[in-house]
């Protein structure tokens, strides 16, 4: 089972929202875990989340504790660059975490797409070994 982080601010839920839809079918496979609005956000689309504190609440955070426990697997965190976010100390570490830990990390659409083809590129291998 793949352990996804979902994250999204506020000015990218929308966008969060669309790709989960769209990618259902390979979502419904995986553990979501996800900051607190955002996993609203994709719980309304029918989604199972576990849904974590919001993120300037420590949210952000939470998703980087489990990624040092080894719980998330893959970290899809639309950023907006244009905005300022108060929990920007916590964005930044749960980023570095990930490259601490080799964690895939996609900050847009495109990038969290190729991520997810990879993935299912890799398990489709591992089924023909």
């Amino acid at each position: 089972m793949i352990n996804i982080a979902l994250i999204a601010h506020d000015g990218k839920k929308p966008e969060m929202v669309s790709f989960v839809v769209k990618n259902k079918r390979f979502l419904d496979g995986t553990t979501i875990y996800a900051t607190g609005t955002t996993g609203g956000h994709i719980e309304k689309e029918g989604f199972n989340v576990v849904r974590l504190l919001s993120g300037p609440v420590g949210g952000d955070a939470q998703i980087a504790a489990k990624l040092a426990e080894g719980t998330i697997d893959v970290v899809i965190f639309f950023r907006d660059p244009l905005d300022k976010h108060p929990h920007e100390p916590d964005v930044q570490m749960l980023m570095r975490l990930c490259d601490v830990h080799n964690i895939p990390l996609a900050t847009n659409p495109k990038s969290a797409y190729y991520i997810l083809k990879g993935i299912k590129h890799a398990l489709e291998e591992q089924k023909d070994k």
